[in-house]
C-alpha cells in the first residue's frame, strides 16, 4: 500500500477570525485543545478552513504557524487544492517546504474536469511533490465526483496515500473501497458514516465534529478498532445529535458558532457565508448543554 499518513481521526480544522483577520490565539487554543484531547491529526486549511477565502500570505503564515505549534506531536496535513492545478501545485509545494505531513487535495470545483481531467489533475499534484496526497470527494460541494474506476487509476501513483470520501452514496463508496483495497488508503469524510465506512476497511475519518469533540469522536474509531463494537455504536449514537447540529447550515458555519460557545473562538465566517441563524443558535446551545458541555454564554 502507498504511504498512510496517519491511522484513526484527523480534525478538519475551522480557521478562527476576527473582524481584522485571522485569531492566531484563537488558533493556537484550538490546536492546543485538539492535542490535550487525543487526536491523531489536524487539517489545516481545508474547506472546512476556508480556504477559498484565504489570501497567499495568510495562507502561509497560518501553515507556518500551525506546523510551529503542533511541533510533531501529531500529523499536519494542509488543504492544497483548488479549481487552478497550476495554484494548487504552488499550494502543495509550500506545504511540503513549510513541513507537512501530508496534503488534503479537494477536487476542481466549478470548472466540472471530466474523469480523465481529475486523474491528470492529481498525477499533476503528485508528480511535483514528494509528501502523501489525499484526494477529496465531496461532489455536493464541488460539482465533481471521483468515480470509483477513476480512484482505482489514481491510486497507482505512489504519493496518493488516499482518499477522504464524502460523496454520500455508501454503494459508490464501498466499490471505491474494494478497488482500492491494497493500494491506498479510504477515510471518511462523514461524521454520519464514520461506523459505516470503518466497517469497509476505512482507515479512519477526517472530521467537523471533532473541533467540538475532538475526544469522543476519536473515541468511536479506537473503540472500533479494539473490536469493542458495541461501545463504539452507542458513542456514535450519542454524538449523532451533535453532528446533525454541524450541518444545520452550510459548514462551517455551526461549527464555528459552536466553537464560540465553548470558547475556543469567534463564530465569525467570511462572506459570503453569513454567522449562524438565531433559530439555529438556540437548538445549537440545547444540543451543546445536552451533550455535557459547559458553555461561555
Amino acid at each position: 500500500m502507498n504511504k498512510v499518513i496517519f491511522k484513526g481521526t484527523c480534525t478538519a480544522a475551522i480557521t478562527p477570525f476576527t473582524k481584522y483577520g485571522v485569531d492566531f490565539d484563537a488558533l493556537e487554543r484550538q490546536i492546543e485543545y485538539q492535542i490535550q484531547n487525543q487526536i491523531d491529526a489536524i487539517c489545516v486549511l481545508g474547506t472546512t478552513g476556508e480556504a477559498p477565502t484565504i489570501t497567499d500570505d495568510e495562507y502561509e503564515r497560518i501553515a507556518k504557524f500551525s506546523f510551529d505549534k503542533i511541533a510533531g506531536r501529531v500529523k499536519f496535513i494542509l488543504g492544497s487544492g483548488c479549481n487552478c492545478t497550476k495554484k494548487a501545485i504552488e499550494k502543495s509545494q509550500l506545504a511540503q517546504k513549510i513541513g507537512a505531513d501530508g496534503l488534503l487535495v479537494v477536487t476542481p470545483y466549478y470548472n466540472k474536469c471530466t474523469q480523465k481531467g481529475l486523474v491528470k489533475y492529481y498525477n499533476d499534484i503528485c508528480n511535483n511533490v514528494d509528501i502523501p496526497v489525499l484526494c477529496y470527494n465531496v461532489p455536493a460541494r464541488t460539482g465533481v465526483n471521483i468515480l470509483p474506476r477513476t480512484m482505482e487509476e489514481i491510486a497507482e501513483h505512489k504519493n496518493i496515500g488516499g482518499i477522504k470520501e464524502a460523496c454520500g452514496n455508501m454503494e459508490q463508496i464501498c466499490e471505491t473501497a474494494r478497488l482500492i483495497r491494497g493500494k491506498t488508503a479510504l477515510y471518511s469524510g462523514d461524521d454520519n458514516l464514520n461506523l459505516a465506512m470503518m466497517s469497509i476497511g476505512s482507515m479512519g475519518l477526517i472530521s467537523v465534529a471533532s473541533n467540538i469533540a475532538p475526544k469522543e469522536v476519536g473515541d468511536v474509531a479506537r473503540l472500533y478498532y479494539a473490536g469493542k463494537n458495541k461501545e463504539a455504536y452507542e458513542l456514535q449514537e450519542r454524538l449523532l445529535p451533535l453532528i446533525d447540529a454541524m450541518f444545520t447550515e452550510v459548514n462551517p458555519i455551526p461549527v464555528k458558532k459552536a466553537s464560540e460557545l465553548i470558547g475556543l473562538g469567534s463564530g465569525i465566517v467570511r462572506a459570503p457565508l453569513t454567522e449562524l441563524e438565531e433559530e439555529h443558535t438556540v437548538e445549537m446551545i440545547k444540543i451543546l448543554k445536552d451533550f455535557g458541555f459547559k458553555l461561555k454564554v
